[in-house]
């Protein structure tokens, strides 16, 4: 075990944690020069596209060192703050982590906060500079924001580049050297955490694993802790670059299991797997349940499609262990799920997977926060959803989530920050230089404010020098309302909105503008009414398709004509009536984009 050394790599988006994966890959020649790529771990299309990682990703990298042969164990982690929950989790599979800067950047808001998370864990920290090849690299600079951020020495930073491979050798070096091996006994009953888990249509369900006592080997029965499930493991392995078969798996190894299981219910991120004939009497503390910040409804544009969707939402879930749903029935869309996300970013990532590797079309509805409204009878009702909200007599008072926002950017943005985040009902708290050139912004604000466009808005004020993360703090008491959309007086309910009464009139009347641009005219007139409660606060009419009724009619008496107009009129408020108004799936979509 004292050759084994699980680390994982930490940064801010961008920093080249994925390029420096690839480079070390292919330095201990892990991966041969056909199958190399960039962004190599990063496996689904989707990650290559937008540049991102999405999925941690675990790989088993062999290395001589000094005559003797060193296992690594090496996680990439995303940076974005959206699956924070998957940094969560690799780092509790971890001794130690690369926290690697951008020399042309420097610390930001991402990088403090993988770097706390790191801390809580007691992993070994080793600081790189990368990029420190680029025209714009601050070396001095950044070494002294290191020093007074982790208090380490300057000795202690090593300089890289992922891009040209410099600096990898001593990387190498530190990781085997200071990263301590993992602690644990191959004797003891087995005790092994799962951090991931994913789906094959051939093989069921693989799970990933670190093993921190004991031995797992081919054929053991084997029971997953929390739910109780007893399965054979019918293959067990370690993790290169794809899935390499091994007899057994020891103590401080990380590997996968392939047991048969098909039901996605019985695999548990955070979960203890144990064998049936020597188990262990405690359950690893694994992480905490993850805490979704944005919810939306999502739902099949075809109705009968839904137990197909349920499937496909079951198997995401098991990739994705931060998406919690639940079931929701509209009466404009049918059968869905409330689904609860981390933030826009892995709300968008979701929906594009459920098209991509499911072929599912969604129609997602306006995302909304979490609210708890407080009743007269001191009742305590937790609202999800539009729908959920108690009749506004019954209220006493809403609370609604608060949050800490950390800014990090460069003084001259300070004036424009300020204007952004107290238009968005945010109280700055504190305001420190890091540097003379980069300070450090702290706000409190409601989360409503922030889940729409604030972070667009934020590096377009900023010339995309802000660096943004948020932690929940409480909730607190505010002035909300519920806002419905009605169409010729029928509420649809999929378009309401739960929203500050100060912002509502103006949401309101954006949002007849455009269903007045997106819903196609009828026989007969659409008002599109924007209200809270009975009072309605904007308005738009489509008019009515109009034939020229009065064309056949030349020459003689006005009133024939009258009389053609008041029978047209007549149908159209009967059609009115009995006519339905379609809401196509673009008007759902436009009121995402509606700041656009």
């Amino acid at each position: 075990m004292k050759h084994i050394r699980n680390f994982c790599i930490i940064a801010h988006i961008d920093h080249g944690k994925s390029t420096l994966a690839d480079r070390l890959l292919e330095h201990t020649k892990t991966i041969s020069e056909r199958d190399m790529q960039a962004q190599v771990l990063d496996d689904m299309d989707l990650e290559r596209e937008k540049g991102i990682t999405i999925k941690s990703h675990a790989i088993q990298i062999n290395y001589k060192f000094r005559g003797e042969e060193f296992v690594l164990n090496l996680i990439d982690t995303p940076g974005h703050v959206d699956f924070s929950y998957e940094v969560s989790r690799a780092l509790a599979a971890c001794e130690g982590a690369l926290l690697l800067v951008d020399a042309s950047q420097g610390i930001q808001a991402q990088t403090i906060s993988n770097l706390y998370l790191a801390i809580e864990n007691n992993l070994e920290i080793i600081p790189v500079i990368n990029k420190i090849d680029m025209d714009g690299a601050m070396i001095p600079e950044v070494t002294d924001q290191i020093v007074e951020l982790i208090g380490c020495k300057p000795d202690d930073i090593l300089l890289a580049s992922g891009k040209s491979g410099i600096g990898i050798e001593e990387i190498l070096a530190a990781i085997i050297e200071r990263i301590p091996a993992p602690k644990g006994n191959t004797d003891a009953p087995l005790q092994a955490l799962i951090f991931d888990s994913v789906f094959n249509s051939f093989r069921g369900i693989i799970v990933y694993y670190r093993i921190f006592n004991g031995i797992i080997k081919k054929g053991d029965k084997i029971r997953f802790s929390n739910t109780g499930a007893e399965y054979y493991a019918d293959e067990v392995g370690i993790l290169k670059l794809g899935m390499e078969a091994k007899n057994e798996v020891k103590a401080g190894d990380v590997g996968y299991i392939i047991t048969g299981i098909k039901n996605a219910k019985e695999v548990k991120v955070g979960d203890t797997i144990t064998t049936v004939a020597n188990p262990c009497t405690d359950s690893i503390k694994g992480f905490e349940d993850v805490k979704p910040m944005v919810f939306a409804g999502i739902f099949p544009v075809e109705t009968d499609a839904f137990e197909e969707l349920r499937d496909c939402m079951d198997k995401l879930q098991l990739n994705d262990a931060s998406l919690t749903f639940e079931l929701e029935t509209s009466q404009a869309l049918g059968f869905g799920f409330r689904c609860g996300f981390l933030g826009m970013l892995h709300m968008e990532i979701i929906q594009e997977r459920l098209e991509r590797e499911f072929n599912q079309t969604v129609i997602t509805t306006v995302p909304n926060v979490s609210f708890v409204a407080h009743t007269n009878k001191a009742e305590i009702i937790r609202v999800n959803n539009p729908t959920e909200m108690p009749d506004p007599t019954r209220i006493d008072h809403i609370d609604e989530p608060f949050i800490k926002a950390q800014i990090i950017t460069k003084p001259e943005y300070i004036g424009n920050i300020m204007t952004l985040c107290i238009t968005k009902r945010g109280i700055l708290t504190h305001q420190s230089y890091l540097t003379p050139t980069r300070v450090e912004l702290s706000f409190e604000m409601p989360l409503t404010e922030i889940v729409f466009d604030f972070y667009d808005k934020l590096k377009s004020m900023t010339r995309g020098y802000a660096s943004f993360d948020y932690h929940p703090l409480e909730y607190r008491p505010s002035d909300i309302v519920k806002m419905d959309i009605l169409l010729n007086g029928d509420r649809v309910d999929a378009l309401s909105a739960l929203i500050h009464r100060s912002r509502a009139q103006d949401f309101g009347r954006k949002l007849c503008e455009k269903l007045k641009e997106l819903l196609p005219r009828q026989q007969f007139q659409i008002a599109i009414q924007a209200a809270i409660g009975a009072k309605v606060v904007a308005r738009e009419n489509i008019s009515a398709m109009r034939k020229d009724v009065t064309a056949k009619c030349y020459g003689g008496d006005i009133s024939r004509k009258r009389k053609l107009l008041e029978k047209q009129k007549e149908g159209k408020k009967r059609m009115k009536q009995i006519g339905n108004v379609e809401v196509p799936q673009e008007a759902f979509l436009a009121v995402l984009k509606l700041n656009d």
